[in-house]
Formats: C-alpha cells, structure tokens, sequence
C-alpha cells in the first residue's frame, strides 16, 4: 500500500517534541511491515542542508503569497550509514522537501518566534505546506506515484484533508491528532488572505467560533481520525480535554479512534545507546548506576550515589505539570534527591528555573538536547512527568525502557 505521510516535523531532521519523534519512527515502522511510504516535511534549514547543491525538484508549483516564486518538492537522499543520526529504522524511507524559503528559510523554533509567540504568518506558512502536500498526493511530481492514503498530523497539516476532498476521487485520509490543545487558531482575516475557497468558511468545516480552525478540517473532512492512546480518545469526547471540538468528535463517532504510540527501540535502546557513560540491559542493570555518576559530573550534582536523582524532560508548560515542579521546590528542596530538568516554553517557568541555578541539587538546560536527554533518562532514578494531559507521551515508554521508573498522572498514555 502507497501511503504519504506529512508531518511539520520528524526526527532526525527536525524535532520539538512526541510528533518529532512518531513522524521519524512510524513510517519506517510501516515500511516494515510492507508499506511502500513516503514522508513529506518542510524544508526547513537543517533538512535543506541535507540536499547537494545539484539537486534538481521533483515538482515545481507557483507560489501561493502571489509573489511570483515557486514552491519546489525534492526528494532527500538515502541517509549516510556513518552518520550517528542515520539509524537502520531510518533507511528505505522516502523523505521529500516541501522548499519555499519565505515560509521555511529561517532559523529558530519551527512555530515559535524569539519572543515565544508564534510566528504571525504560520497560517501562510502552513498552508502553503498543505497545498504542496496536496499537489504531490495529486501526482503533481509525474513519476506515476499516487497515494492510497495520505496520512497528516495535527493542526499544521489540517488543511489537506479539506483540499483534497474537493478533488474528483481523492486518495483516503487519516488524520491524527498529537494534541488537542494545539488548534492552529487564526482570525477571520487570515482565510481571506490564504485564498481558499469561500465555502469552506462555515461551521461544519473550517470555521470555528468565528475564527479559522486548521485543526478542525483535518477532524472534519479525513475519512478517518486517530489519536494516540486509547484512553485519549475517550477523554477527548468529554467537555474538560475537548478544547471545544468534543462535539465534532462525538459526531464523527466510529471514524474516531485512539492507538497507542510505540516508541523506535533501535534509537532508545539502553544496551546499544551512544549518548550513554554506560550500555546496560535487563541483564545488566547494575551497570545504570555508571551513567548516574556520569550525569551527576555533568550537571556539576555532587557526587552522591544515595541521592535520588529525579529526571524532567519536556515542554515547561501547565499542560505538562511544570508549574506543580515549580511550586514544590522548596518542599524538594529539603529531601535528599538531585532535580535534572531539561526543556523550553513557558518564559516565567524558564525565568523561575534559571534564578535557581546556583543550588548545587537542581539543574536546568533550557532547550533541546538530544543527547542530554538520552543520558537524563539513563542516569534518573525516577523520571517525573506529573502532566494534567498526556494525549500518549513517550518519555513515559522511554523511561520503562531504560529501567527508570515514571511517577506520573493517571491520564491519556
């Protein structure tokens, strides 16, 4: 079966979070089992970078913004075994580059300006993605390669679904929702601006509450919507976790389901992991204690073996429970446990968590580390992710998967 995947991020090439990580794992998890898949991204800059200088576009499509440019599809060369990104998981997928510089040519967060705001032409940016993602499913590249299936994720790629529908025999859609929360919410203006077609402005498609709702034409018009657990299919149908769309859901009925993420164990695998002080298995678990000496050397943590070393990965927003870490420091503060915290967001968590840099038990990296993220989960003896929503979380999976257990919220995952 021919299926194109689209995703505003996949690991290795690009990451913020759970959907990174899915969009780099389940389309070779799917070739694996005998799809033929192809994934399409945005050509931001470390994915463009991946491209030779000769490389010539699969498809050449006129600019959406009515500049005059183009929008070029390429395809993304075979991964280099040698390089310690490529992993075996990673090899036989088809990755394609949807390249416009206007909307992708920038350095920073994917979504999110330096102020923490997200950049005020996403609508534009997101939509021009779509109509590309939409093109190539139609054909557009002319090498006789047509989807069964188009396959998108979350807000950023709502808009497909709603495009394709108004196309004579359109491939089938799945559309899968990371999270809710997330809606891709924009004015009223912004439709007119994007020049689609003016019937799809009303509340049984893309308009919602007055406003344009990305998310709710890929809820809307895919043949089938999918989340990522079981249980955040149930929850996502209630008033409290249905941010609003809980009776678009509940319309949709049966063509809504939730399958729970899997996580790629060639890349989080503690007995083959290269960020690791220390390789260990079930087998060997003693030998996890070299990569809590290795951790505590790295935060500058005392060495201290019978401190309890408590692990924090993820976004610092309330949806997380950061705020619940947040305001128990102090209580923290006097038991005998060493606090690693990894991860960006909110500016107030980020400002309060620096101020805190001088206590010889707590660490704070702000950003993303892969590797330091490996190594927290490794060297942790417990791994926090108190979060009042998980839709599915993967740090949960990681941390089972490297002998540290998770303290967590009975919810979602």
């Amino acid at each position: 079966m021919k299926v194109l995947f689209a995703a505003s991020e996949a690991f290795p090439l690009c990451k913020t979070g759970g959907l990174g990580d899915v969009a780099g794992a389940l389309p070779a998890a799917l070739g694996q089992c005998g799809a033929d898949v192809r994934v399409i991204l945005p050509a931001y800059p470390a994915a463009q970078s991946k491209l030779g200088n000769d490389a010539q576009p699969l498809a050449v499509l006129p600019s959406p913004h009515g500049d005059g440019g183009e929008v070029r599809i390429f395809e993304l060369p075979q991964p280099n075994t040698s390089d310690p990104a490529a992993t075996p998981s990673h090899s036989g997928v088809t990755t394609l580059l949807v390249d416009c510089p206007r909307c992708f040519s920038r350095d920073g967060h994917l979504y999110l300006a330096e102020d923490g705001q997200p950049w005020g032409d996403n609508a534009a940016r997101f939509a021009c993605f779509a109509r590309a993602v939409v093109a190539y499913a139609l054909g557009a590249a002319g090498d006789g390669w047509v989807p069964e299936i188009v396959h998108t994720n979350d807000w950023q790629t709502g808009l497909v679904s709603a495009l394709l529908r108004r196309h004579e025999r359109p491939p089938a859609t799945v559309f899968t929702i990371h999270n809710l929360a997330y809606q891709g919410l924009f004015d009223a203006a912004e439709f007119s601006a994007l020049g689609l077609p003016f019937d799809l402005f009303r509340p049984d498609a893309l308009e919602f509450y007055g406003r344009l709702s990305f998310i709710k034409g890929g809820i809307t018009f895919a043949d089938r919507v999918t989340t990522v657990s079981p249980s955040y299919a149930v929850e996502m149908l209630g008033e409290e976790l249905g941010c609003g769309l809980d009776g678009l859901l509940r319309h949709r009925g049966a063509d809504v389901s939730g399958i729970l993420n899997g996580i790629d164990t060639s890349i989080w695998n503690p007995a083959t992991d290269p960020h690791l002080a220390q390789t260990y298995d079930a087998d060997t678990i003693a030998q996890k204690s070299v990569n809590k000496s290795a951790l505590q050397r790295e935060l500058n943590f005392p060495p201290d073996p019978d401190a309890m070393l408590l692990g924090f990965v993820g976004r610092l927003v309330s949806q997380k429970g950061v705020d619940l870490i947040v305001d128990n420091l102090g209580q923290l503060a006097e038991m005998p446990i060493q606090l690693a915290i990894l991860g960006s967001g909110d500016v107030a968590f980020e400002n309060t968590l620096r101020a805190l840099g001088g206590n010889k038990r707590f660490a704070f990296t702000v950003g993303y580390d892969e590797g330091l993220a490996h190594r927290i989960e490794a060297g942790a003896d417990l791994f926090l992710m108190p979060s009042r929503f998980e839709p599915c979380g993967l740090n949960q999976l990681y941390s089972l998967r490297y002998g540290t257990p998770p303290l967590v919220r009975r919810t979602g995952g």
